[in-house]
């Protein structure tokens, strides 16, 4: 098998054309020994590092090639995605705590060429003996910052101290760190820096005062009406906030999704993929969601409690004005809060009038399949089903995210029941599906 080409990854990716930061991830990673990429959140680092891989991974090579360490299970998925999508034809493995061992174990029985993890699951394995190390030449720390502040710090340097055989080693964050930890074992390393201090000018910044008298929720929910039926990302400082203010939506009939650090794994990623394919406009959530997601066109960023840091702030407002697209930032404020003095001082400040009516509810409605991969399973199965059998239309069948147990389907919400009804005693590949709208 010949080597897959940058330009035949990105034509399998359909992308015409790399940024000036992914152009000089390219130029640099498996040329210099030792690459510290810092850019902004939302500029497409993953590929920046994915994509010189090409350049350095052998498909003749049996074992892992490329270890990526990761603070976060979304982000190690999305990177897993990414690759996938690349089509190298190189296998990928993605190992996260919550993630069955089972399932991980029989994937490093046949070893990948990238192993992408977060570092106490990859320790895990490390210690288990359940990949080699002497074939890994390339390690990379993604989002090392948020690692450090995770408390990774010893897991990570555990995992350096085994890799005897590394040539490369990149790290990639979003903020300039004060100094590289010795455990990285980088000493010398080409610094590519594309972060900036100002706000970019697609994005706009306003302040908003709730009104005289008027709780902050209240003053959310004004917010919420003006912004109307576009996607938006409302930040809470802790997860009890964001269940908190969830149930006050929810009291307001209010749609909106969830996300942060207190729930399972397989609802987050439910939250998320229903945020991405339209189903929930608005996502309420901490930090958690400020980085390392592949949430595409997010038009409004509202800080529904401010952040008491900076960094916080910025990343947060990474999520929009994202790939050229404008995006709006709102920094919610009770009646006698004030801007603090990290942002900037004229930023302008005004009230919002009294909501007239909710934003409509979203044109898409989210279906679960209970099959997925495993079941051998895959993408053009469903949408064979839904044509064929569904005699669906085609703008009415949405995005399609096949995982491996199972599968969630955008449908038009005019088309969902139907659609569920039509389709509840058929099969794909000779099994029996279940079908059902996912609340």
């Amino acid at each position: 098998m010949l080597p897959l080409t940058i330009n035949q990854a990105l034509v399998n990716l359909n992308i015409e054309k790399l940024n000036e930061m992914q152009e000089s991830a390219i130029q640099h990673i498996g040329i210099d020994r030792e690459v510290v990429l810092l850019s902004p959140t939302g500029s497409g680092k993953t590929l920046a590092f994915l994509l010189p891989l090409l350049k350095l991974l052998d498909p003749k090579v049996e074992g892992v090639q490329t270890l990526i360490l990761t603070p976060s299970r979304e982000l190690a998925l999305q990177i897993e995605s990414v690759f996938k999508a690349m089509n190298t034809g190189l296998k990928v493995n993605c190992c996260y705590g919550g993630h069955s061992m089972k399932i991980e174990k029989n994937n490093l029985s046949t070893p990948p060429s990238v192993l992408v993890g977060t570092p106490g699951r990859i320790v895990d394995h490390l210690k288990n003996e359940r990949f080699k190390t002497t074939t890994i030449q390339t390690v990379i720390l993604d989002e090392f910052d948020k690692s450090l502040e995770f408390g990774f710090q010893e897991d990570m340097e555990h995992i350096i101290q085994e890799l005897n055989y590394v040539k490369y080693r990149i790290l990639v964050s979003a903020t300039s760190p004060d100094e590289i930890p010795e455990f990285t074992q980088i000493q010398n390393p080409k610094t590519l820096n594309f972060l900036v201090d100002e706000v970019p000018e697609a994005m706009t910044i306003k302040g908003v005062r709730a009104n005289e008298g008027e709780e902050k929720i209240d003053a959310l929910i004004n917010l919420l009406s003006k912004i109307g039926n576009e996607s938006t990302i409302v930040f809470c400082n802790h997860r009890d906030a964001v269940d908190r203010i969830s149930k006050l939506l929810k009291d307001s009939k209010v749609n909106h999704g969830v996300f942060h650090g207190g729930m399972k794994q397989e609802h987050r990623e439910r939250e998320l993929i229903k945020f991405r394919n339209g189903t929930i406009r608005i996502l309420l959530a901490t930090d958690l969601a400020a980085r390392g997601l592949d949430i595409p066109e997010v038009k409004s960023v509202v800080h529904y409690q401010i952040p008491p840091k900076e960094d916080a702030y910025i990343h947060r407002n990474g999520r929009t004005a994202r790939m050229m697209a404008t995006g709006e930032v709102y920094v919610l404020l009770g009646e006698k809060d004030f801007l603090p003095k990290y942002i900037v001082s004229d930023t302008p400040v005004e009230s919002v009038p009294p909501a007239k009516e909710m934003p409509a509810n979203p044109l898409w409605s989210t279906l679960y399949l209970d099959k997925g991969k495993k079941d051998k399973i895959n993408k053009m199965d469903i949408v064979g089903l839904f044509f064929k059998k569904g005699k669906i239309q085609k703008d009415d069948l949405g995005l399609i995210v096949v995982q491996d147990y199972c599968a969630y389907i955008a449908v038009k919400s005019s088309v969902a029941h139907k659609m569920v009804k039509k389709l509840q005693e058929e099969r794909v590949k000779n099994k029996k599906i279940k079908l059902s709208i996912s609340h």
